[in-house]
C-alpha cells in the first residue's frame, strides 16, 4: 500500500521534457497521497466537529485555560 510519488528526472533536460509533457496533458502529474489532501483540508475534521458542538461559554472557557498555561511562569 505504498502511494510513492515517482520522483522528478534529476537531468534538466528530461525534467523539461516532463513539464512539457504534463502541460500539454500528454502525461498525467501523480496524484496527491491521502495526507497531502488532508493537510489541504486543513486537518482532520475532529476539531471543527467538536468547536460546533461546544456552546460559545464553553470555548471562551477552553480558550482561558489555554491563555492562562501559556504564559503561566516557569519556575
Amino acid at each position: 500500500m505504498t502511494d510513492k510519488k515517482p520522483k522528478r528526472p534529476r537531468d534538466p533536460n528530461q525534467l523539461a521534457k516532463l513539464m512539457v509533457d504534463i502541460a500539454s496533458g500528454e502525461e498525467e502529474e501523480a496524484e496527491e497521497t491521502k495526507l497531502q489532501k488532508r493537510a489541504a483540508k486543513g486537518g482532520k475534521k475532529g476539531g471543527k466537529a467538536r468547536a460546533k458542538a461546544l456552546t460559545p461559554a464553553q470555548r471562551s472557557e477552553i480558550a482561558s485555560i489555554a491563555a492562562q498555561a501559556r504564559w503561566k511562569k516557569k519556575d
